[in-house]
């Protein structure tokens, strides 16, 4: 099976034009096999919380006196984000892969919504994160690898420094960030270009507009594909970690908008992620009244 679908142009020469469809199969099974895998290993390898993923001492009586009952996690806006970006995402991958595999409907004129609705949603999120939020608590840093050195060799049997607690956000959330970026604007900066050869209530059809070549347009479609089917296993572990047990207040947390003083206290380092006194704003579902991560 190759992995791109090629055709003959007009003027004999080879273009690609899609990716080969097998390879959602390929992204769907090495998701499943990832997930079977990750179970595998926290339930019969990976160390405990206590001695493998937390400091020795919990926080002083005097820092937990400081916590409130509810601690604000994501504002409304980063949740009404989260909630239109998975929506939009959904769309987007059924009306691309259901025709595929024989469900036949309007797909064009859905999947092009989607594509805009994802567009906006990104676009807020930016500005959000940028100007209102804490832009640089989901980028990894220097703690982060050092703890990640440090559990890596703790999982190998090896003697290690015990790990810190967790900032804001953990490592693994920190790098599957990373991956979504990545993936999500190739899929809306291909997408875009995209639009100029569907025609759309906003503008008339017109695949010349860019005045790219066929094999431009190949590659680009070809690009598109690939990150679609990419986010296709990206979800799958998105989902998987969100329903796991120990991870369902974190889920919660993206719901509701906050966690239990004791949850945080567990998992969370106070010094990598202070919280105080905070008390919901109108309007704002739990914004404190400090600049607050996203």
């Amino acid at each position: 099976m190759g992995l791109i679908q090629w055709a003959t142009s007009p003027w004999g020469r080879e273009v690609p034009i899609h990716i080969a469809f097998g390879l959602l199969w390929v992204s769907i099974i090495g998701g499943l096999l990832f997930l079977i895998a990750h179970a595998l290993y926290v339930g019969y390898w990976a160390k405990s919380t206590e001695s493998h993923s937390s400091v020795a001492a919990g926080a002083s009586s005097g820092i937990a006196s400081r916590v409130p009952e509810r601690v604000y996690r994501h504002t409304f806006g980063a949740r009404l984000f989260h909630g239109v970006m998975a929506l939009a995402m959904f769309a987007l991958l059924f009306t691309a892969f259901l025709p595929k595999m024989g469900v036949q409907f309007a797909w064009v004129t859905y999947h092009w919504i989607a594509g805009i609705v994802l567009t906006i949603s990104v676009i807020y999120h930016l500005f959000h994160v940028t100007f209102w939020l804490d832009f640089w608590s989901i980028w990894p840093d220097r703690v982060d690898l050092e703890d990640a050195g440090r559990r890596f060799r703790r999982a190998m049997g090896e003697a290690a420094p015990p790990p810190r607690k967790f900032a804001k956000y953990p490592l693994e959330n920190k790098l599957y960030h990373l991956a979504i970026l990545f993936a999500g604007l190739a899929v809306i900066g291909t997408g875009v270009l995209m639009m100029s050869r569907v025609s759309t209530p906003f503008f008339t059809r017109n695949p010349y507009l860019f005045g790219f070549s066929d094999t431009t347009w190949g590659w680009m479609y070809v690009l598109h594909g690939f990150t679609g089917i990419a986010l296709v296993a990206l979800i799958m572990a998105h989902v998987y970690f969100a329903l796991r047990p120990e991870k369902l207040f974190i889920t919660e947390s993206m719901i509701f908008g906050w966690m239990s003083r004791e949850k945080y206290l567990e998992h969370y380092d106070p010094e990598r992620w202070p919280v105080g006194e905070q008390s919901p704003k109108a309007g704002t579902s739990g914004e404190s009244k400090a600049r607050v991560p996203a």
